[in-house]
């Protein structure tokens, strides 16, 4: 683990656009997804509830205590200082993450899949939008929207493997598999113009991750029902796949700066979620 980070192992769409990044900019992004990961890791651990709370609340401890003897937590809080990310955006993803541990977990409404989507991959959509110098206020809502979409795939994606291990995020039914996986749709299309006011250094990678996370969702619904979706094990986007979603996303780039749209015209769906959690004190 010395040698690789997470970001390498776990997330093979993102490593792939990461190489579009430069060297130090994909550093920060690694470094990122690393705290995210090994908090991630202790909720999905396969241990005793009361382990995985005790290693959960530590891990919470060692970084609200700013623990920088602890390497992810000294580079998390490293990130904090020099992108100016709010603390209560990091409280939001730890809070989502620990939802997770316990017996059983059942979200039993849309508000419910958003808020948590929110937590656990709007913030780090936010965050790595900090690391990639955004600031206009539309964009950042963009990047909440690019990581709920993302993590509506995850879900859409997982549906078997979370219902083995008692999370139940959604039904296991094609339709609502499908329905989700539309509702992640429209999150995808809301982060699309506003990429624009990334960097132009960094604007292809973003755009190569969004296409081939995207390509997953496509992927489910080619599986037409929940039969084959059962039998297909896990979804994924092949190789070739990433190949021509990355050319697809030169067409993207070229469009974006073709296009112009009003930062007001941009409709984020966030009433949902702003019923309980208010998005504009956290950008």
């Amino acid at each position: 683990m010395s040698n690789k980070s997470y970001l390498s192992i776990y997330a093979k769409s993102f490593s792939w656009a990461g190489f579009f990044l430069p060297k130090e900019t994909l550093r920060k992004c690694s470094a990122l997804y690393d705290f995210c990961r090994i908090a991630d890791n202790i909720a999905d651990d396969n241990e005793l509830l009361e382990n995985k709370k005790k290693k959960f609340n530590q891990f919470e401890d060692d970084f609200n205590q700013k623990k920088i003897n602890i390497p992810v937590i000294k580079n998390m809080w490293d990130l904090i200082e020099e992108f100016n990310i709010p603390l209560n955006v990091v409280q939001d993803l730890l809070i989502g993450i620990k939802s997770d541990i316990k017996d059983k977990v059942k979200l039993n409404s849309k508000k419910d899949l958003l808020i948590y989507s929110y937590r656990v991959a709007g913030t780090v959509g936010l965050m790595m939008a900090k690391i990639l110098k955004v600031n206009r206020k539309s964009s950042l809502k963009s990047a909440i929207d690019l990581g709920i979409a993302m993590q509506l795939t995850n879900i859409s994606r997982d549906v078997i493997e979370d219902s083995k291990n008692n999370r139940f995020y959604i039904d296991e039914d094609f339709r609502e598999i499908s329905s989700t996986i539309y509702l992640a749709d429209i999150f995808y299309e809301n982060s699309f113009y506003s990429i624009k006011d990334i960097p132009i250094s960094f604007r292809f990678s973003i755009l190569v991750a969004r296409r081939i996370y995207r390509k997953i969702g496509y992927n489910i619904l080619k599986k037409k029902n929940l039969k084959n979706y059962q039998n297909s094990g896990k979804i994924y986007v092949s190789s070739f796949e990433k190949i021509l979603e990355t050319i697809f996303a030169t067409f993207d780039l070229i469009k974006l700066s073709l296009m112009y749209k009003k930062n007001d015209q941009i409709q984020h769906d966030h009433v949902l979620i702003n019923e309980e959690i208010n998005i504009d004190e956290r950008i």
